[in-house]
């Protein structure tokens, strides 16, 4: 099997994650976080649409990590969005990281909201 080594150029991945925290740049993160190619914030969860819309006409997508399972994106947070032209696609959170990684390797306009497992 052939392994490539990721170039993820200046853009900073989900490096790990566990109960209650993310790891982004070598830096540890608690609680629900907005994720870009160059930031991280705090994000107030589900009900905070604010932060996600200031994303507008700079990312195409941001994955929602709603914490261990899938589950639903209320329609308070996402009408707003994709009125906005931002995509949504709610997933748990650990594959909300490795996708979010993916595209970000491949030089997408992506980010992730996260909810801690």
């Amino acid at each position: 099997m052939r392994l490539t080594e990721i170039d993820y150029a200046n853009a900073r991945p989900v490096e790990g994650y566990g109960p209650g925290f993310f790891r982004i740049g070598g830096e540890v993160h608690s609680g629900p976080i907005l994720v870009t190619a160059t930031e991280v914030d705090p994000w107030a969860g589900l009900t905070d649409p604010a932060p996600l819309l200031d994303l507008r006409g700079h990312v195409d997508v941001i994955f929602i990590g709603t914490g261990a399972d899938i589950a639903p994106v209320p329609a308070a947070l996402r009408a707003p969005l994709e009125e906005a032209g931002i995509g949504v696609e709610p997933m748990a959170s650990p594959t909300a990281c490795r996708t979010f990684n993916v595209l970000l390797s491949e030089g997408r306009r992506v980010a992730a909201a996260l909810i801690p497992v």
